[in-house]
């Protein structure tokens, strides 16, 4: 077992996670959150295998959960969920399958024709896209591939982000957690300097962090995009116990966890979220 499994485990049920994921994989080598549904998909599988890999845990069978985020990346898929099966086949060693995908992927995402993927659909975030979410992850995959970047492609990416600047962070009307940690983190991929920001700091509150500055309630994907942010900064929250006892209170019976306190089915989003945050706030 991973030495990351057992230091989770010492606050949260890490044991129920791995039942939580493992009972939603199917026989293609995909996974779906809702149990008694057959309809894998990238989404479900992207997080199960980051799960896995997060844990220092192999993913049963990776060979066919590899062909199977190979064959879903098609011609019709957003981007993103392109960008997500690249990412995840390199993870699980395939990466010879990720590159052959890298033409799909510059189809859709093409700085230098002036193509973000805006509005296209797609969204990994629920109901919540961002006009940097398509180059947030485009850049991922491309880290994971150590693919090289032409640099008037780069410097293209980084106007565009830098268009959504507001003040102390990045957005379209107002600086969002969100945007601002897709914004520093686009341009640390890009080999730019990360900008400086205090956003993160004034969202946090004592036991997870907010979307906005200065509001009420905290949420499960503000909170592990602010943890994400604070370590790239090289800086650390104020209220890590207050943050621990969020992140462990979000855990539901099915071993899975949920976005907010009040309320919030399991999905593999949200599970691998939460400890993702929680390992972030074990070794600050």
């Amino acid at each position: 077992m991973g030495s990351k499994l057992y230091e989770i485990g010492k606050y949260v049920n890490a044991n129920a996670v791995i039942r939580y994921i493992g009972e939603r994989r199917h026989e293609d080598g995909g996974y779906c959150f809702v149990t008694l549904l057959d309809e894998t998909n990238i989404n479900d599988t992207y997080y199960a295998v980051k799960i896995y890999d997060l844990l220092e845990l192999e993913v049963p069978e990776k060979e066919k959960t590899a062909q199977f985020l190979f064959g879903a990346a098609r011609k019709q898929t957003a981007v993103v969920a392109v960008a997500m099966a690249v990412e995840g086949m390199v993870l699980l060693g395939a990466g010879d399958l990720a590159e052959e995908k890298l033409d799909l992927i510059f189809s859709k995402y093409n700085p230098l024709e002036g193509k973000f993927a805006v509005g296209l659909g797609g969204s990994e975030e629920f109901g919540t896209s961002t006009p940097l979410e398509a180059t947030y992850w485009v850049l991922r995959a491309l880290k994971a591939l150590n693919y090289r970047i032409d640099p008037e492609m780069k410097e293209r990416i980084r106007e565009f982000i830098l268009r959504f600047r507001k003040g102390e962070g990045f957005g379209v009307k107002q600086a969002t957690t969100t945007m601002t940690y897709q914004a520093i983190y686009s341009l640390n991929a890009l080999g730019y300097e990360v900008p400086r920001t205090r956003h993160f700091d004034s969202c946090e509150v004592y036991g997870g962090f907010t979307e906005v500055p200065y509001s009420l309630p905290p949420y499960l994907e503000p909170t592990f995009y602010a943890l994400r942010g604070l370590r790239l900064l090289r800086s650390r929250p104020r209220y890590i116990k207050g943050h621990i006892s969020f992140l462990k209170s979000l855990q539901n019976p099915n071993g899975g966890f949920r976005r907010s306190l009040e309320m919030g089915i399991s999905n593999f989003q949200n599970t691998y979220r939460a400890l993702r945050a929680l390992d972030d706030l074990l070794t600050f």
